[in-house]
């Protein structure tokens, strides 16, 4: 999977060329050439830049996913940047296991929002479903999963942090991020906001 990033530094941040040794550091759409490759397109949003104008920069017709790289992310530059029709928003110096996982979500189809955001969303989306009649609420998913990821599984979909889910159950968080891989291909669901919809019952995703 090829990776471009444009930034009007040349040389990049150690931690992107970490996370992707193959990448590519361009300073405009027009040296970002994908042709019929899979990649990811990232752009950085320095601090004294403005959204609206990077992202106008940007051809988003170009069959790649766009995940906005900011020097000072927030909550609602995230939704900004969702909202313009990027595929995830996450700060410029993450470190290189976190650009990873972003790049592995938003590849498959997912969003990335951030951790904090996510949270608030999936525990939003649980309130929300919750106050739904059960005898609506779609339940097959439990019989693809074993006893402990279905415990995994109402826990995050209820807005439980990995290290929440792995203090509840006494277990590692490593052992929590096993299970949540096993959900997510049992369930074929690309993220945790999938999931909460799917758990709490939102038609259409069984």
């Amino acid at each position: 999977m090829q990776h471009w990033i444009i930034d009007s530094d040349p040389a990049g941040l150690p931690d992107w060329h970490e996370a992707f040794p193959d990448l590519k550091l361009v300073q405009a759409m027009a040296q970002v050439t994908p042709a019929d490759q899979a990649g990811v397109l990232w752009c950085r949003l320095r601090s004294s830049a403005q959204l609206a104008e990077v992202l106008a920069t940007l051809d988003f017709m170009a069959g790649l996913p766009v995940v906005v790289l900011s020097d000072e992310p927030d909550e609602a530059l995230v939704m900004q940047a969702l909202a313009a029709g990027a595929a995830g928003c996450c700060n410029s110096r993450a470190a290189p296991e976190v650009l990873r996982q972003v790049a592995l979500v938003v590849s498959n189809g997912g969003l990335w929002v951030g951790q904090s955001l996510l949270q608030r969303l999936v525990g939003s989306t649980s309130k929300v479903f919750g106050q739904r009649p059960k005898e609506v609420k779609n339940e097959r998913w439990e019989d693809k999963l074993s006893d402990r990821e279905r415990q995994v599984a109402r826990l995050v979909a209820s807005g439980s942090s990995n290290r929440e889910v792995a203090d509840h159950l006494n277990i590692s968080e490593r052992t929590v991020k096993a299970h949540m891989s096993a959900i997510f291909e049992k369930l074929g669901l690309r993220d945790r906001l999938q999931l909460s919809l799917r758990i709490n019952g939102l038609v259409g995703l069984s």
